[in-house]
C-alpha cells in the first residue's frame, strides 16, 4: 500500500464514516492554509489530509483502496502486471453489445461516465416517531417538532465548493482524468469516477461543509397531523428531509404516529366502542339513556327486554376517515347492573319477582 490514508487521518481501518469525518474536520482546521499562512509544511499536510478524506469518505473509492491499496493508477514500484490497453488479447468480448460493454466497465469502475462533482442527487428521507393523545389522533392537530437534519450549506449554496482559487486538480486522479483498476492479472484504465475525466474539481472545497454541500442544523418544524390517524399511521412532510447534493431537492420527512389509549373509548379502525351499565328496570322496561361520544353526550333508546352484552350502533359518531368526508360508527355495549343487595326492601321485591317469574335461563345448558 503506497499511501496509508487511515494513518494520515489518524483513524483505525474499521472506523465508521462518522469517525472519518470527525477526524478530517479536526485536522482540516489545524492545517488549513488560511490558518497557517506561509507554512509550506501545513499546506502539504492539508493536501494529504484532503486526498485521504476524498478516498475514505467515498464508499466506492474506499472499497477499491481497501482491496487494492490504491485509487487511480497503480502505485509505482508495486507488482508489475500485463496491461491490456487495446485488443484485450485472450479475453472474449463476442456477444457484448454496446450497452453490455458499457455495463462491463461500469461494473469495474463502479460508476457511469458522469461527473461526480456535477451530479445532482435527491436528499435522504428522514423518519420521526411522534406520540399523540387519543383525541388529538381523532381530531388532528398542528404542532412543532424539534428536528436535526442536513440543510444546504449557506457558504457554498449547497455545491460543496467555492470559486476561491479557481479549479483545482482532482485529488483522486491527480489531475489525469483517468483511473486504473486491477482485476487479477488484468489492469483496466477508464474515466476517473471522481471528476468524470476532467481532472479538475469545480473549485476550492468549502471550508464550512468540507465539500459535502450541507451542514447539520437543529430547527423547529411546523407540522399538521390530520384527523383520523392511528398508531402506525405515517404522515409525509414534503421537503423536510436531508438536503440534496449539488443543489438537488431535499428528501421528505415521514412521521410515524403512536396514539395513546383512552380510559373510556376503545378504537378499532374508524369505529369507536364503549361499554355502558344499565339497571334491571331499564333493561326490563326499556329506557332512554345518555351515553358519551367523541363529540359529547347523546341519547339512545334501550328497548324492553334488553340483555347484557347487547350492542347498539350510533351512525357517524366514530373516527373521521383520513382523506374522506365520512366517519366511522360508535357501538354501545350495555351491561346490566344488579340492584343493591344490602337493602331489605329491594331484597323483598326480588323475592316477589322470583315468585312471579320463576324462570331458569340455564335450563337448556343441562347435560343429561
Amino acid at each position: 500500500m503506497d499511501k496509508d490514508y487511515y494513518k494520515t487521518l489518524g483513524v483505525d481501518r474499521k472506523a465508521t464514516l462518522s469517525d472519518i469525518k470527525k477526524a478530517y474536520r479536526k485536522l482540516a482546521r489545524k492545517y488549513h492554509p488560511d490558518l497557517n499562512p506561509g507554512d509550506k509544511t501545513a499546506e502539504t499536510k492539508f493536501k494529504e489530509i484532503q486526498e485521504a478524506y476524498s478516498v475514505l469518505s467515498n464508499p466506492k473509492k474506499k472499497s477499491q483502496y481497501d482491496q487494492f491499496g490504491f485509487v487511480g493508477d497503480a502505485p509505482r514500484g508495486g507488482p508489475q502486471y500485463q496491461t491490456y490497453t487495446s485488443g484485450f488479447e485472450g479475453f472474449d468480448f463476442s456477444g457484448f453489445g454496446t450497452s453490455s460493454f458499457r455495463d462491463f466497465f461500469d461494473n469495474i469502475f463502479g460508476t457511469t461516465a458522469q461527473k461526480t462533482y456535477q451530479r445532482v442527487e435527491r436528499g435522504e428521507d428522514l423518519h420521526y416517531t411522534m406520540k399523540v393523545g387519543f383525541m388529538d389522533a381523532i381530531n388532528g392537530l398542528r404542532t412543532r417538532i424539534k428536528l436535526t437534519r442536513m440543510v444546504a450549506c449557506p457558504t457554498c449554496s449547497g455545491t460543496g465548493y467555492t470559486q476561491k482559487g479557481g479549479q483545482q486538480a482532482c485529488p483522486a486522479c491527480g489531475g489525469s482524468g483517468s483511473s486504473t483498476v486491477q482485476r487479477g492479472a488484468m489492469r483496466f484504465s477508464g474515466t476517473c469516477p471522481a471528476c468524470g475525466g476532467t481532472g479538475k474539481t469545480p473549485g476550492q472545497e468549502c471550508v464550512t461543509c468540507y465539500g459535502q454541500g450541507f451542514i447539520q442544523k437543529t430547527e423547529l418544524i411546523s407540522v399538521r397531523i390530520p384527523g383520523g390517524v392511528n398508531t402506525g399511521s405515517k404522515v409525509r412532510i414534503p421537503g423536510k428531509g436531508n438536503a440534496g447534493r449539488r443543489g438537488g431537492p431535499s428528501g421528505d420527512l415521514f412521521i410515524t404516529i403512536e396514539a395513546d389509549s383512552h380510559p373510556l373509548f376503545n378504537r378499532e379502525g374508524s369505529n369507536i366502542y364503549v361499554k355502558i351499565p344499565i339497571t334491571v328496570p331499564e333493561a326490563t322496561l326499556g329506557a332512554k339513556i345518555e351515553v358519551p361520544t367523541l363529540a359529547g353526550n347523546t341519547t339512545i333508546k334501550v328497548p324492553p327486554g334488553t340483555k347484557s352484552g347487547q350492542k347498539f350502533r350510533i351512525r357517524s359518531k366514530g373516527v373521521p376517515v383520513p382523506g374522506k368526508k365520512v366517519r366511522g360508527d360508535q357501538f354501545v355495549e350495555v351491561s346490566i347492573v344488579p340492584p343493591p343487595f344490602n337493602d331489605e326492601r329491594t331484597r323483598e321485591l326480588m323475592r316477589e319477582l322470583e315468585k312471579i317469574s320463576p324462570q331458569n335461563p340455564r335450563k337448556k345448558m343441562r347435560i343429561h
